[in-house]
């Protein structure tokens, strides 16, 4: 990557990386939100306002959660409980294998480390063909069957 990558992160990131996958579709969803899919099956996806996550301050919904499937449980955990970690979740996501970040702090990651969970995002939800495909064209070993 170049020394783009080492730059603060942004939204519209999200929307290049997640088309820059290969076999990306974008669907809809009902708000007009975009979901990108491969093989029919969403790995980003931009959430609408729900009560789940809301300011803790405030109580007010938050309208720019954006939804990123991981691999595993464990995964998801590291995520999650790392303090310095702009990634959460909530009970409504209890045992789904995805994590929420707020679009407001995508910023605190950088372009790369951003890249690097979409790519993850993508990888946990392609085929086993496209996946060991993608991770052999990128010079890494295809994941334990």
């Amino acid at each position: 990557m170049s020394e783009d990558g080492d730059r603060a992160a942004r939204v519209e990131d999200v929307h290049e990386l997640a088309l820059a996958m290969p076999h990306v579709t974008v669907e809809r969803g009902g708000s007009g939100n975009p979901v990108y899919q491969v093989g029919g099956k969403s790995f980003v996806f931009f959430r609408t306002p729900r009560p789940d996550a809301v300011d803790p301050a405030t109580g007010e919904r938050y309208p720019d959660v954006i939804v990123f499937w991981v691999a595993s449980e464990a995964d998801k955990q590291a995520m999650v409980q790392d303090d310095t970690s702009p990634f959460f979740t909530t009970p409504h996501f209890d045992g789904h294998p995805s994590v929420l970040l707020r679009g407001s702090r995508v910023g605190e990651l950088t372009r790369q480390e951003l890249a690097e969970v979409v790519q993850d995002a993508w990888l946990s939800r392609a085929s086993a063909r496209r996946a060991g495909a993608w991770l052999r064209d990128h010079g890494q070993p295809p994941a334990p069957a």
